[in-house]
C-alpha cells in the first residue's frame, strides 16, 4: 500500500500533492488566459464571449466548470465549431467548459443570463 493509502486508511489527512497545489478555480484560470479564450472563440467562427454562472457570481470552486455564452455567426458557426471551441478552451483553462448560445439557454432563465453575462 502507498503512503497516501495508508494515511487515508488511518483516517489522517494526506499530504498535499503537486496536483493539489496547482488546481485552480475556473475564475483564476480565466483571469490568466482571457485573451487566449477570446482568440479561441474567434478562431472557431463565433464572437462576443461572455461569462455567466458560478464564475460570474464568485461561487466557483476548483471542481466547477466555466459557463461561456457566445454569439454564433450566421452561416459560419456549426456544431463542429462549437465542439472544437469547447475542447480548445478546456485545454487553455484546464477546466471543464460549457458553451452556450442565447438560443440554447432554457427560456426560463435566458433573460437573466443575457442581462447578467459579462465579457470575457
Amino acid at each position: 500500500m502507498s503512503d497516501r493509502c495508508l494515511t487515508e486508511a488511518a483516517g489522517l489527512v494526506p499530504p498535499t500533492t503537486a496536483v493539489d497545489l496547482f488546481q485552480m478555480k475556473p475564475s483564476d484560470s480565466l483571469h490568466l488566459h482571457r485573451e487566449a479564450v477570446r482568440h479561441a472563440v474567434e478562431r472557431n467562427q463565433a464572437c462576443n464571449p461572455r461569462i455567466f454562472g458560478s464564475v460570474l457570481h464568485g461561487d466557483d470552486t476548483a471542481d466547477s466548470d466555466i459557463d461561456i455564452l457566445i454569439d454564433p455567426i450566421p452561416g459560419k458557426t456549426s456544431l463542429v465549431s462549437l465542439v472544437r471551441m469547447r475542447r480548445e478552451i478546456e485545454q487553455i483553462l484546464s477546466v471543464r467548459v460549457d458553451i452556450q448560445t442565447p438560443l440554447s439557454l432554457h427560456e426560463k432563465f435566458r433573460a437573466v443570463v443575457l442581462r447578467e453575462a459579462l465579457p470575457v
